[in-house]
């Protein structure tokens, strides 16, 4: 048993002390089938949030409403959620009414999919009355129940659906699937914050493919906030080799695709962060350069390093070129650059207005780009003296 469970089965082993049922349930136990890495595990039982409470000296009131306690215990916090049962759903997302109850088959008769609806004891025993070991043996995600109920209980577990195609290659079951295309229309109650999400970790896995072509046969990718609610870029990316690009760089790639202008609104309405917009961006503009250019040592280090593999990982791929060695290649140039940054040159503006003894303005930064551009190109050192006498002979500014 993995690491992660043995060091919560203490927790476990407290609650039935106390006279309650509890299990490890949920991404934890199929993870754990599928060997694949676990981080965080849940835990369901019978007893209420009050009942653990009075079980552990010290907890946090995480999601009390829904019956979820952290209990902390000897350095470490875990997840510990009442059984429930779920009704009257708000929005195609929120249960208005969450009900208590002493039966685990209950709890996990509420559960997406079957491959979620499995729990295990602390003797790694499976309580699995949906058959979900069955639908992981067999690559099949289905959902527990009717998938139409299933679907209007949550719309978001419409996306959930191909997102974990993404990340394990298995296949949709056949009524599943028809009733995520019937039902897809659904996500427009979802907000794009969640949807997101999901995007990101769709693009995170390694069967994008696959997922891209459900989302077609589905047409699910029309109710997607932009690029890719697209047809026709959808397409175009799966006749590209994508398999190498990471999650950043398929946004790049699917924007870049689109050809159009206001990418920054577009990016926007996926509500991504600040931060990454501005990178995609800065890609882009990079990206359109490339189309008319090669890199120059002076190209590479105005965009740096991280851009421009970034850049060119893209535009090869959209030509549908190998990408193989681009990586290394950029690592081999950025090592022989005399300087990475500004800060690397021996020189600074306030030297240079002491030489010419005239008053701060643009020209100082005009005069260290050709300093900067020089040095970059080798035909100056990067040493004091002889960046002053370069400035010198070519009477600069």
């Amino acid at each position: 048993m993995n690491k992660e469970f043995l060091a919560a089965i203490p927790v476990l082993e407290k609650i039935e002390k106390a006279g309650f049922e509890a299990y490890f349930v949920g991404g934890a136990v199929r993870d754990y089938l599928l060997n694949r890495d676990i981080h965080d595990v849940d835990i369901a039982t019978s007893a209420t949030p009050l009942e653990i409470k009075n079980i552990f000296s010290s907890t946090v009131d995480v999601g009390i409403e829904h019956g979820t306690i952290l209990v902390l215990y000897k350095g470490q916090g875990f997840e510990v959620t009442t059984f429930r049962s779920e009704s009257d759903y708000e929005d195609y997302r929120r249960p208005q009414k969450v009900t208590f109850i002493r039966s685990l088959k209950e709890d996990l008769k509420r559960r997406d999919f079957t491959m979620n609806a499995i729990a295990m004891d602390r003797a790694g025993q499976l309580i699995d009355p949906f058959h979900g070991k069955s639908a992981i043996e067999q690559q099949i995600i289905d959902t527990v129940g009717e998938a139409s109920e299933r679907f209007k209980e949550d719309a978001l577990r419409v996306i959930r659906a191909i997102r974990f195609v993404s990340q394990l290659g298995f296949s949709l079951e056949k009524n599943t699937e028809k009733e995520m295309a019937n039902l897809a229309f659904l996500l427009q109650h979802i907000s794009v914050e969640r949807i997101t999400a999901e995007m990101i970790k769709l693009l995170n896995g390694t069967h994008r493919e696959k997922a891209f072509k459900i989302a077609l046969e589905t047409k699910l990718y029309a109710f997607w906030p932009t690029i890719f609610n697209d047809k026709k870029i959808i397409q175009s990316i799966l006749s590209l080799p994508i398999e190498p690009l990471s999650e950043m760089e398929l946004w790049i790639l699917s924007l870049f695709l689109t050809n159009q202008t206001n990418s920054n609104d577009l990016l926007k309405k996926w509500k991504l962060p600040s931060k990454k917009i501005q990178f995609i961006l800065r890609a882009i503009l990079f990206l359109n350069w490339r189309k008319e250019n090669e890199w120059t040592h002076y190209d590479c280090y105005r965009a740096g390093k991280e851009i421009c593999t970034v850049v060119e990982r893209v535009y090869q791929t959209s030509l549908g070129k190998d990408i193989s060695e681009i990586e290394s290649n950029f690592d081999h140039i950025f090592r022989e650059l005399p300087i990475l940054s500004r800060g690397d040159l021996k020189i600074t503006g306030e030297e240079i207005l002491k030489w010419y003894n005239k008053p701060a303005g643009p020209w100082v930064r005009e005069v260290i780009e050709q300093i900067e551009k020089a040095v970059i190109n080798k035909e100056v050192l990067n040493e004091v003296e002889e960046i002053k006498r370069w400035i010198k002979s070519c009477h600069l500014p």
